[in-house]
């Protein structure tokens, strides 16, 4: 059941309330939103495995989950079939630099159907197709030549089909394409493992120059198997600090929910967002003027002060973090669970 925030209006021009329940049920059966917009981690998986009650999977699985407690059947709910099933379209909108494929790809192997989603877009996807088509001045004006910051261990991003010259001589580069924060790209097309002060450090001279950053993962941080993990965001924010120019290709920006809303044929009035980052998926929701739903059990499990899986957050605490965060939800739930 839904329960209201009680005597607590959200500072925004729309006066909305917080409204707090244990899952998606009442919400989905109402049929009131014809497009549900998911984001991934933190929300159907944590980067290794799905979440309890995220899809169908075997209870042996479940009760082995390191962050699952205390027992409760509903959990083995399979919430994006009986969601599928309520006639609601669903939509993958995530802040991966990988592109739509790979993040498809990688749902498909943990489980996941991938009949029950119209599909996804990630800001990796967007990042490549804009660097390709060249139809948008701002990145017409690029040119070709750029620092590539990228991934080691989680594997490196292919710019293939992009006609790009990785650099790695700061005098020689254009822009800044950041897609991880474990490597930098060589000209060989290998990838040097660098720690984030070494990046850092690279910035500060991009900064020097005036060269403009792509950031194509705006997250700031992930969940990563319980843990979180820095993001290319991060970099981004610095660099702006530093009083360098960055485009960010992902949440919380309008592209990417308005690309979500053409793919589900949708306008913001029909449609709801679903993520763990205020930062990022409830401030974005906020300005694409469509409503939200904030996993409390994902990056911001800690401040909320949760540490088990499906834990109810205070509701002082959601408002003192949303307050804090400028970016305020219309429902909020423990888990994506039914």
């Amino acid at each position: 059941m839904a329960v209201p925030l009680p005597n607590c209006a959200v500072s925004t021009k729309d006066a909305q309330l917080f409204q707090f329940s244990t899952g998606i049920q009442h919400l989905a059966e109402t049929r009131r939103f014809k497009a549900w917009f998911l984001d991934q981690f933190g929300v159907l998986h944590d980067g290794k495995k799905p979440y309890p009650g995220a899809i169908s999977t075997c209870m042996s699985w479940l009760v082995s989950f390191a962050w699952y407690s205390p027992y409760r059947p509903e959990y083995y709910f399979a919430t994006v079939e009986k969601l599928a099933k309520s006639g609601a379209k669903m939509v993958v909108i995530s802040n991966s630099s990988r592109r739509a494929s790979v993040t498809s790809e990688k749902m498909r192997s943990m489980g996941f159907d991938p009949s029950l989603f119209l599909g996804a877009i990630t800001s990796g996807e967007l990042t490549h197709q804009y660097l390709e088509r060249r139809d948008d001045p701002w990145f017409d004006s690029l040119g070709k030549s750029c620092i590539h910051m990228t991934w080691n261990d989680r594997g490196a991003i292919s710019l293939d089909g992009l006609g790009l010259k990785v650099v790695d001589n700061i005098e020689d580069a254009e822009f800044i394409l950041a897609h991880g924060t474990e490597a930098l790209g060589m000209p060989s097309g290998s990838a040097v493992s660098m720690n984030l002060e070494d990046l850092e450090k690279i910035l500060e001279q991009c900064a020097a120059r005036k060269i403009p950053m792509v950031v194509a993962n705006p997250d700031y941080v992930t969940v990563e198997a319980r843990d979180l993990r820095v993001m290319p965001g991060t970099l981004a924010a610095n660099y702006e600090q530093l009083g360098g120019e960055v485009k960010w290709m992902g949440k919380p920006g309008k592209i990417i929910y308005e690309t979500a809303m053409a793919m589900a044929g949708v306008d913001a009035s029909e449609c709801v967002a679903v993520g763990d980052s205020l930062h990022h998926d409830i401030k974005g929701a906020n300005a694409a003027g469509m409503q939200s739903i904030f996993i409390t059990g994902g990056i911001h499990a800690t401040e909320l002060g949760l540490d088990r899986f499906g834990q109810i957050a205070k509701a002082s605490k959601v408002w003192e973090l949303a307050s804090k965060c400028d970016a305020y939800p219309t429902f909020v739930v423990p888990a994506f669970t039914w």
